[in-house]
Parts: structure tokens; sequence; C-alpha cells
């Protein structure tokens, strides 16, 4: 994994605060991990394919926004916000069948005192898009 010694503390902090995630059930693992970027991995499996043995739509969508959660969380003053997720859209471009690996790639597209905007790519083994997706977060004051 790649990560901005800097984040390394805050990143371990975010994956600490639960013993089991979303993340864990559906088999994500992280890549890459900065403030402008954050790359992970996840298998088409029984966790996250729907009957038709291609990955759910769902999946995309909760590979896409826990990305784009961490990245703005990475990008706030955790003694003072809190990140969290305000609207997500995806549109998906192609199936993905069981047993292959799918790669979210979050980015920033703005990073203001209120919200942020982070677009993930989803792509499949052969580097074809398979997800696109945007989600807004929320910026809010610690209480």
């Amino acid at each position: 994994m790649i990560i901005d010694e800097d984040l390394r503390i805050r990143f371990e902090k975010i994956l600490s605060l639960r013993d089991k995630t979303m993340g864990d059930a559906m088999g994500m693992m992280y890549e890459k991990i900065s403030k402008d970027e954050l790359i992970a991995t996840m298998p088409v499996n029984e966790n996250t394919s729907q009957p038709m043995g291609i990955l759910h739509g769902g999946a995309s969508v909760a590979l896409a926004e826990t990305l784009s959660s961490v990245g703005a969380w990475l990008n706030v003053d955790e003694e003072k916000q809190i990140a969290v997720g305000l609207e997500i859209n995806a549109n998906h471009i192609r199936p993905v069948p069981m047993g292959q690996t799918v790669t979210g790639i979050a980015k920033p597209l703005h990073r203001g005192a209120q919200t942020h905007v982070w677009e993930t790519r989803i792509m499949n083994q052969a580097d074809k898009l398979v997800c696109i997706s945007r989600c807004t977060i929320a910026i809010l004051k610690k209480r």
C-alpha cells in the first residue's frame, strides 16, 4: 500500500474506529492513500454480486462512498470537523463477472469549507470503466 507518511496515523485511526465495517465485509483493500487520491480494490464475489453473477451496482456505490468519505476525512481538521456523505450518484457502464476484481480511484473535484465533491472511477481488470460516481460530502462542526 502506498500512503503519504503524514496521513498514516490518521488513516490507521479511522480503520480502528470499528472492528468490522462494510468495506471489510466486501473485501475492500486500500492500495493508495493520499489527500488527493485514494485507490482500493474489491473482489466480485458472493458478497458483492447480484443474482445474475455480476457486480452489484450497490457494491460499486459502497466502494465509491467509502473512498470519498475517507478522502474527505483525511482533508479536514479531525479535532473540529467530521465528514459525512450527503449525496451520491453513479452510472454503471459495464458488467463485471464474479471472480474478477475492480479498482476504485477517487479524486476530489472540490474541497470547500462546508462540502467536498469527489469523483470515483471504478475500473475492471482490463482497465475499462465499469462505473463512474460523484459523491458530495458535508463537512460539519464536531459537537
